[in-house]
C-alpha cells in the first residue's frame, strides 16, 4: 500500500473523533438531559451515601478498541460515581472546607474546553492570557497589594502554596547547604499541603518551629517574637513565617497584622495560607476578621472555596512580582518567536505549569455574568450560618462547643455521661453517615474527638444548618437509649 493510501485508510477511521453536527446535538442533549436531572434533585438527593460496591464496578468496564453508547456510559458514571461517596455538590456537604460548582463555570469551561485555548504563553494566545492577569489584578487590588505584584492561576492550594514558598526561598537566595540553618514558624493548626510543599521545595532540612497557639487556635506572636530572637541568638536563619487565614481544622485566623509587624522588624518572608478563608475579606464581617493581608509578602486563595468555582481552582500572589517571575521563568529555543511578545506576564513564566487548563473562564464568567454582590452575600451568609450553629447546637442537651468560630467553621462534640466523649462521637458520626442527609467530619484536638460543621457550599442556606441539627440532636438521642 503507497503512503498516500495507507494515509486514506487511517484518515477514514480517525475522523471518528470529529462528530457532526448532528451527533453533537444527540451527544450534548444527552448530556444536558442526565445534568438537568441531577440539579432539579440536588435537595432531595442524599449528601453522603454508603455503599457495599464503592463503584467497583467501573472495573467491569475496561478500556476496549470498540465504541460505547454515551447513554450505557452516563448509567455507568451515575451508578458508581454519582450515587456513592460523598456528593460534593450538595447544600448538605458541610464537611471537610466545601467546594463549590457554580454553573456558569461549567459552560466557562465547556466553551474553555471547546475552543482549547492555550493560556501559558501571552504569543498564542494573549486574549486568554490578559483575562487570567485581568481576574490577578482584581484581586491584588482586592487584597490592597501595589501594582508590582503578580500571581498564577493554579489547580488549588497545594501548588499555590508551592509556588508562593519557591518564590521565599529565592528571594532570599537560600542554599542547599545552608537549609539546615533556616527556620520556618507555623502553628500545628498549618494545612498539610504547607507542609508538604516545603518537603517538595527540598527544605525538608529546615528548622521547623511550631509556635504556641492562644485558646483559639491563633498563633501567639508573642511566643512566634520569642522563638525568633532565641533562633537569632543561636546564629540561625529565621526566614519564613506562615499564618492562616482560616484553618481547616477550627477556621481560626492568625493575627496577621500583628505578625507583619515581626516580621518586618526582623526581615523575614510572610506566607499566609489563606486558601479556605482568604475570599471572606470580600465581605463586611470578613475584613472584621481578616486584617493585615496588605502588608505580606504572598498570600494564597482559593475560588474553588470562596468563590464556589468547581475543584481545580486556585491563586497564589506574591507582592514583588520579580521574584516570582525570577523563580520560576526558563528559556526553550522552540519559544523563541514568542520572546518577541512580552506585553504581559505568561502564566508559564509564573508557575510549574506549562501546559495547563485555561482556568480564567470558568472564574471570568460567572464573576461578569451575576456581579459581585450575591458573591459578598453569599460568603456573609455563611459566617452567619456558623453563628447560628454555634447558638443552637449548645441548646441541644449535651452537646459542647470549641471557640467561638472566626468564619464559618464550629467545632463540637457530645458529652456522654458515661465519660468517653471521644467514643460516643465517633459512633454519632457513623449514625450520621448512614443517614447521608447532610456530611459532617471530625478532627482531633490534642486529644479530643471534636465533631466539625464547615459551611462554604453556595447551596448551604438556613435550612440546611437546621436539618444538620435535627440529625444531631435525633442521632444523639439513639445513641444515648442505646447505651
Amino acid at each position: 500500500m503507497r503512503i498516500e493510501e495507507k494515509i486514506k485508510v487511517l484518515e477514514r477511521v480517525a475522523l471518528q473523533l470529529e462528530p457532526d453536527q448532528i451527533q453533537r446535538s444527540e451527544l450534548r442533549d444527552q448530556v444536558i438531559d442526565y445534568t438537568e436531572e441531577f440539579l432539579e434533585n440536588i435537595n432531595e438527593n442524599k449528601a453522603f451515601i454508603q455503599t457495599d460496591h464503592k463503584g467497583k464496578a467501573i472495573y467491569d468496564h475496561p478500556i476496549s478498541e470498540e465504541p460505547q453508547p454515551l447513554n450505557e456510559l452516563i448509567n455507568i458514571f451515575k451508578e458508581n460515581v454519582e450515587k456513592t461517596g460523598l456528593n460534593p455538590a450538595s447544600g448538605g456537604h458541610l464537611a471537610y472546607i466545601p467546594g463549590g460548582g457554580l454553573y456558569p463555570s461549567s459552560l466557562g469551561d465547556y466553551i474553555a474546553d471547546i475552543t482549547n485555548r492555550y493560556a501559558g504563553v501571552f504569543y498564542p494566545s494573549p486574549g486568554a492570557v490578559r483575562m487570567e492577569n485581568m481576574l490577578i489584578n482584581w484581586m491584588r487590588d482586592e487584597i490592597g497589594y501595589p501594582d508590582t505584584a503578580a500571581g498564577n492561576l493554579t489547580s488549588g492550594g497545594s501548588i499555590a502554596n508551592l509556588i508562593g514558598i519557591v518564590t521565599a526561598r529565592d528571594a532570599f537566595n537560600l542554599q542547599s547547604k545552608n537549609f539546615h540553618k533556616v527556620v520556618i514558624y507555623l502553628t500545628e493548626q498549618v494545612h498539610h499541603s504547607v507542609m508538604k510543599s516545603i518537603r517538595i521545595a527540598g527544605l525538608y532540612n529546615a528548622q521547623i518551629r511550631h509556635v504556641p497557639m492562644d485558646d483559639h487556635f491563633r498563633m501567639d506572636v508573642d511566643h512566634l517574637e520569642e522563638l525568633i530572637k532565641t533562633d537569632e541568638e543561636h546564629g540561625l536563619q529565621p526566614w519564613l513565617i506562615i499564618a492562616s487565614a482560616g484553618t481547616t481544622d477550627t477556621g481560626a485566623v492568625d493575627p496577621i497584622d500583628k505578625i507583619a509587624d515581626i516580621k518586618d522588624e526582623h526581615n523575614l518572608w510572610l506566607h499566609v495560607d489563606g486558601a479556605y478563608g482568604g475570599f471572606f475579606i470580600l465581605c463586611d464581617e470578613g475584613k472584621k476578621i481578616i486584617k493585615g493581608l496588605d502588608r505580606t509578602d504572598s498570600i494564597v486563595m482559593d475560588p474553588h472555596k470562596g468563590l464556589f468555582l468547581p475543584y481545580g481552582t486556585g491563586i497564589v500572589l506574591i507582592k514583588d512580582r520579580k521574584l516570582l517571575f525570577q523563580s520560576h521563568y526558563y528559556k526553550a529555543n522552540y519559544l523563541q518567536d514568542a520572546e518577541k511578545f512580552d506585553e504581559e506576564l505568561s502564566p508559564a513564566d509564573l508557575s510549574p505549569e506549562l501546559t495547563k487548563h485555561y482556568r480564567g473562564l470558568r472564574m471570568w464568567l460567572p464573576l461578569k455574568l451575576f456581579g459581585l454582590k450575591p458573591f459578598r452575600a453569599g460568603l456573609e451568609e455563611k459566617i452567619w450560618l456558623a453563628r447560628y450553629f454555634y447558638e443552637e447546637i449548645q441548646k441541644i442537651e449535651g452537646f459542647e462547643v470549641g471557640s467561638y468560630p472566626d468564619l464559618s467553621v464550629v467545632t463540637y462534640r457530645f458529652m456522654p455521661k458515661d465519660g468517653k466523649p471521644n467514643e460516643f462521637n465517633q459512633k454519632l458520626l457513623d449514625l450520621i453517615l448512614e443517614d447521608g442527609r447532610v456530611f459532617l467530619s471530625s478532627t482531633m484536638i490534642g486529644d479530643k474527638f471534636y465533631l466539625r460543621l464547615a459551611v462554604l457550599c453556595f447551596r448551604s442556606h438556613k435550612e440546611i444548618v437546621d436539618l444538620a441539627l435535627e440529625v444531631l440532636k435525633e442521632k444523639s438521642k439513639i445513641l444515648v437509649e442505646r447505651d
